[in-house]
């Protein structure tokens, strides 16, 4: 188990603690919910988990494969909706790998984004679009 400390600090901003390392990160609330949106939102946390959670996982797989993947990058576009309530209803995740990545490798890279662990705790409410790029 991993712990992580959250300190409210006022004005909509918390300051999280990473339990092992003490890395920290600053959130506030985003400007369309009573913030303004001068770090990170919460849900946007969780889009840049899903971007990087596909990118860690990916290179995991591929540095066991002996294929390079430095340089590959992941973008994320966070969609809200408020109905039935305020929530994440998309998360739409572009990545874009070298295209040195060998052909007949592409498709497994592609199974192991879509099956990394972000995607897989998310409700399966939330769309979760990976489309992929070789550049």
């Amino acid at each position: 188990m991993v712990k992580i400390s959250i300190r409210y600090e006022g004005s909509k901003h918390c300051l999280l603690t990473h339990g092992p390392s003490g890395s920290q990160i600053e959130t506030d609330a985003p400007k369309d919910n009573h913030g303004k949106g001068e770090r990170f939102s919460p849900t946007d946390l969780v889009a840049a988990a899903l971007g990087s959670c596909i990118l860690t996982t990916m290179a995991i797989v591929a540095d066991r494969d002996g294929v390079v993947l430095e340089g590959s990058t992941a973008e994320v576009e966070k969609e809200m909706v408020s109905e039935p309530t305020r929530r994440i209803g998309a998360l739409h995740c572009k990545v874009r790998v070298p295209k040195s990545v060998p052909q007949d490798y592409r498709a497994k890279l592609e199974r192991v984004a879509h099956s990394c662990p972000v995607h897989k705790s998310l409700h399966p409410d939330v769309k979760l679009p990976i489309s992929f790029e070789y550049v």
